[in-house]
């Protein structure tokens, strides 16, 4: 059954291959779709990694938050020469550090992801404009051709 698909897919994509060589409108049309259809993607993933980091900012801060507490603890733990307390107050300190710089790792880890998304788009961005222009050289060039043409017929030099 996997072969059968497999060559239907395979039969699907030459077919969709001629038609497009032999429709070049229809071909650049694809890819004009294909173009916005990746850059909606890549917008997506980027509101999406934008959501992530406001996310691992608050738990940071709210892991900052906590960090001082415990800190304040673990000197009042030792101020008042509870040193068994003040020991634990700082494993739980260290292990909140712990998640901290993980936390602190995930962010930046988002912020390359972010910065790879936004390079993905500014690229896409590039090529639709190359299509933009190309589209308005080809239509300019066809102008020009269709004046020609109706000079030849004016002045009876038919082509």
């Amino acid at each position: 059954m996997k072969s059968w698909l497999e060559q239907l897919e395979r039969e699907l994509d030459a077919r969709l291959s001629a038609f497009l060589r032999n429709n070049p409108v229809q071909e650049q049309l694809f890819r004009d779709q294909h173009l916005q259809d990746r850059a909606k993607a890549l917008q997506r993933q980027r509101s999406q990694l934008t959501q992530e980091a406001k996310e691992q900012r608050r738990q940071l801060l709210t892991l900052a938050d906590e960090v001082r507490a415990w800190r304040q603890r673990s000197d009042r733990a030792r101020n008042a020469g509870a040193a068994e307390l003040a020991r634990k107050a700082e494993e739980h300190l260290n292990r909140l550090m712990q998640q901290g710089r993980s936390l602190w790792g995930d962010l930046e880890d988002l912020g390359r992801r972010f910065g790879e998304v936004d390079r993905q788009l500014e690229l896409l961005s590039k090529q639709q404009s190359a299509n933009s222009t190309n589209l308005e050289a080809d239509w300019a060039q066809f102008e020009a051709e269709q004046e020609l043409d109706e000079l030849r017929r004016r002045s009876g030099l038919n082509s």
